[in-house]
């Protein structure tokens, strides 16, 4: 029982579709749910670990089912407290990054979606190299399961926002999203998982009917068309207007707030008449923005601002009554900008094949 000459790879599966794969083979349905148990909760790598189920039964499934997981290429620990950023091998000898954040509330961590990026942002390092290929479910849950393996804590928040687009490859984001809040995987709270998009319009409508009410963040970047188009290229086809009116259509469905990133980019997005245009166009709308000084980008020439600037950047939109809050700068000496360590490590003279 293959499928595209390998094995079934159980965590690109729901617990559903699962439960179809078994009652196919002629067992009972239950068998799968005690397997995803086993794989999505306590993160077991081989069928051996599965001591509930009957021997003959493992041997069976150890040749038709595919448990995978990723290995560990490099990690680096943040000279500030609490951020690890992971750089994860994936079975076709590609890598992707992940990063561990502790915060007070608890476990975060950002995980990636695809290899490389195809939305060509100014201020981002992911798409340097261009779009590789889209994460399968199971590569995007197996970095949470990598992180939680290695530092021995549960991760209680995760953010879809590492290299890659996630409403670029929309059935594998929502497959792993439904797994993770599943009781039988981590069983978070959908309002603890945070889904990135630079501003696919189409996308973000749909999303908004699957009836699953995560956080949605908008990597906004700029308040008018002119410089949004320079920074974020998708603005070209999705001009702001329309994505103002696909995130009023998400809150009005989900009841969830939306969140505004906004990466202050030194001479760019950052003067006080920037700030003006953003309290002006979100004025009203139930929203968060989240400025970032943005990590530097030495390809794209990108600098970030002191954080005095920033305060002050923060002042001025919140004079229109938005809340607004400063992202602490966290992981800039471990190459925390989504997709540095990457490159770094696999496109480094001694590091190509």
């Amino acid at each position: 029982m293959e499928k595209d000459g390998f094995p079934v790879r159980i965590k690109d599966m729901t617990l559903s579709s699962l439960e179809r794969f078994f009652e196919e083979i002629g067992e009972e349905r239950y068998r799968a749910r005690q397997v995803a148990r086993w794989v999505f909760k306590k993160g077991a790598r081989s069928f051996d670990e599965m001591t509930d189920l009957p021997r003959d039964l493992r041997d069976r499934l150890s040749k038709v089912l595919e448990i995978g997981s990723l290995s560990v290429l490099e990690k680096r620990v943040s000279r500030r407290k609490g951020a690890v950023k992971y750089l994860f091998g994936l079975s076709d000898g590609q890598a992707v990054e992940a990063v561990f954040l502790k915060y007070s509330y608890g476990n975060a961590m950002c995980v990636s979606t695809q290899v490389g990026c195809r939305m060509g942002c100014a201020l981002c390092a992911s798409g340097i190299d261009g779009f590789i290929r889209h994460l399968r479910p199971g590569e995007i849950y197996d970095q949470v399961l990598g992180v939680q393996r290695d530092t021995c804590q549960r991760i209680t928040h995760v953010v879809l926002m590492g290299c890659g687009e996630p409403l670029d490859n929309y059935s594998s984001t929502l497959t792993f999203i439904r797994n993770v809040i599943a009781p039988y995987a981590l069983n978070l709270s959908p309002r603890r998982i945070t889904v990135s998009t630079c501003g696919l319009v189409p996308q973000i409508r749909r999303l908004a009917g699957e009836g699953l009410p995560v956080t949605l963040a908008v990597s906004l970047h700029a308040p008018d068309d002119r410089t949004r188009n320079a920074l974020v290229p998708v603005n070209k086809k999705y001009p702001i207007g329309e994505l103002m009116a696909a995130c009023r259509h998400y809150y009005h469905t989900t009841g969830r707030r939306v969140t505004f990133e906004y990466a202050l980019i030194s001479g760019v997005n950052d003067s006080r008449r920037h700030a003006e245009k953003l309290g002006q166009l979100l004025s009203g709308f139930p929203c968060h923005v989240n400025l970032i000084p943005a990590n530097p980008v030495p390809e794209k020439g990108v600098e970030g601002v002191p954080r005095q600037k920033a305060e002050h950047f923060k002042r001025v939109v919140e004079s229109y009554g938005i809340p607004v809050t400063v992202r602490r700068e966290l992981g800039s000496d471990i190459e925390a900008a989504c997709g540095q360590l990457r490159r770094k490590v696999a496109y480094a003279p001694e590091g190509r094949q």
